[in-house]
């Protein structure tokens, strides 16, 4: 009789350890814990089963976070308790802890069995492969543990903790990996920024440069003509003293006073003019509000601001913008795709100096602004249009291309709820479409 009873449990033991491993063959995390809870509770005839990590309590004492609980009939919320005047102590010290009856006797200041109406415990430590305990396996029933339930339950118990620790262990590896991509992650990413706000600056200082030599040139023609102006006084001064002057002799030197005059204001407005646009241009792009442009005014302001640039690679730009457009944008940002672009024409669409036509046309469709910057030149190959916003693509490697210019257009064309498209062949000029909100109420985050 006893011979069969073995046998019998051996094929017990032997049928429920092939339909647990085959119910959490598949299943992974929270999904794996939950499957064996239960399936164990079925194959030992227990009313728990309790999956739990060791955690450190907030009084620094040892304690259990379960991963699942099956409470008879269903499973039950996970929870934390402390490990102190429990069994599952003697569990995490990597010993088995078995005991058939009288559980709540032995274990008197333990409230959980005492709510559970514990009879009987059985419980098994998860250890990992470098010998640490990681978790506990514990079978708890409201009535006693016989000598063949208790074997199969050793049995299944040691064989599934294995598992239950390699799984951890498997958790554990998973979230140190996400954390060091989330942390090289979040390093390339402030890498790229900072290389983003050094082309900005970049990109500004070079604007510095050429407005400085383009104001140059009318603060030189005003000094020469208030040299002139300070001699035709002097001139005017001498006559006025002799004793005969002639009307035709002041009508002259008049005259040329007043040319001078006209000559240094006229000047004087136009360097007045190219700061001011720098100026403008520098300040927005420092700030994220959004105001109401006059769209065309401001394209041309920008366009201005750039003008040295634009010269000396032969480019003329037409603006074709309805005076009565105002949408709502972040003159910041919006100025920033404006530069990126006209930048963008001067270095790649006419090279070797040929020159040609940069054309700015906007119009509105369904509360959307859509722009386009069009020119005649040499047009991209498909290689390159594919990979045109890639950050730090750049067809003028070695000739102080960044390769940052197309993709900050990009960006921020994205901040904006906006998108932008490329159409363009060899030869046959290039077309950025933008397309963005008439009006930008908020600026959403990075993408």
């Amino acid at each position: 009789m006893e011979l069969f009873d073995a046998n019998d449990a051996r094929t017990l033991a032997e049928a429920a350890l092939r339909s647990i491993t085959d119910s959490t063959a598949r299943a992974r995390g929270e999904e794996f814990f939950r499957v064996l809870v239960r399936d164990l509770a079925a194959a030992l005839d227990v009313t728990y089963v309790i999956a739990g990590r060791v955690i450190h309590m907030p009084d620094g004492q040892e304690g259990i976070r379960t991963l699942a609980v099956w409470g008879g009939e269903e499973f039950l919320p996970n929870m934390e308790y402390s490990l102190e005047h429990t069994p599952c102590h003697n569990v995490t010290d990597q010993t088995m802890c078995f005991h058939g009856c009288g559980i709540q006797q032995d274990y008197p200041l333990d409230t959980l069995l005492v709510d559970m109406k514990a009879e009987s415990y059985v419980g098994m430590p998860m250890v990992d492969t470098e010998g640490k305990t990681l978790g506990i396996l514990s079978a708890i029933d409201t009535k006693p543990i016989d000598e063949n339930r208790r074997l199969l339950a050793l049995s299944l118990l040691s064989i599934f903790t294995a598992r239950a620790a390699a799984e951890l262990q498997h958790q554990d590896r998973e979230h140190l990996l996400e954390e060091k991509v989330s942390r090289r992650t979040e390093a390339l990413r402030a890498a790229q920024a900072s290389l983003v706000e050094q082309e900005k600056l970049a990109a500004l200082g070079a604007l510095v440069a050429g407005v400085a030599h383009e104001v140059n040139t009318p603060v030189g023609v005003a000094l020469t003509a208030a040299s002139a102006m300070s001699s035709y006084t002097a001139q005017l001064v001498q006559a006025l003293e002799a004793p005969k002057v002639s009307r035709s002799d002041l009508v002259n030197l008049a005259a040329r006073l007043n040319d001078a005059a006209a000559l240094i204001e006229q000047n004087l407005h136009r360097a007045a003019a190219l700061i001011g646009n720098f100026k403008q241009l520098a300040v927005d792009q420092g700030t994220e509000h959004v105001s109401t442009l006059a769209l065309k005014d401001y394209v041309q302001g920008v366009v201005s601001a750039h003008s040295p640039e634009l010269r000396k690679a032969g480019i003329k730009v037409e603006v074709e913008i309805d005076h009565l457009l105002r949408p709502r944008l972040p003159p910041g940002k919006f100025s920033q795709v404006l530069s990126n672009l006209l930048m963008n024409a001067a270095r790649h669409a006419y090279p070797d100096g040929q020159g040609g036509t940069v054309t700015v046309r906007a119009s509105t469709a369904d509360g959307w602004l859509e722009m386009d910057f069009i020119d005649q030149g040499v047009g991209l190959a498909p290689g390159v249009r594919e990979r045109i916003y890639e950050p730090f693509f750049t067809t003028k490697r070695g000739q102080g291309g960044s390769g940052l210019g197309m993709h900050i257009v990009y960006t921020i064309m994205q901040q904006m709820g906006g998108a932008v498209e490329v159409h363009s062949k060899p030869g046959q000029g290039c077309r950025f479409h933008l397309q963005m909100p008439f009006e930008v109420r908020t600026s959403p985050p990075p993408a």
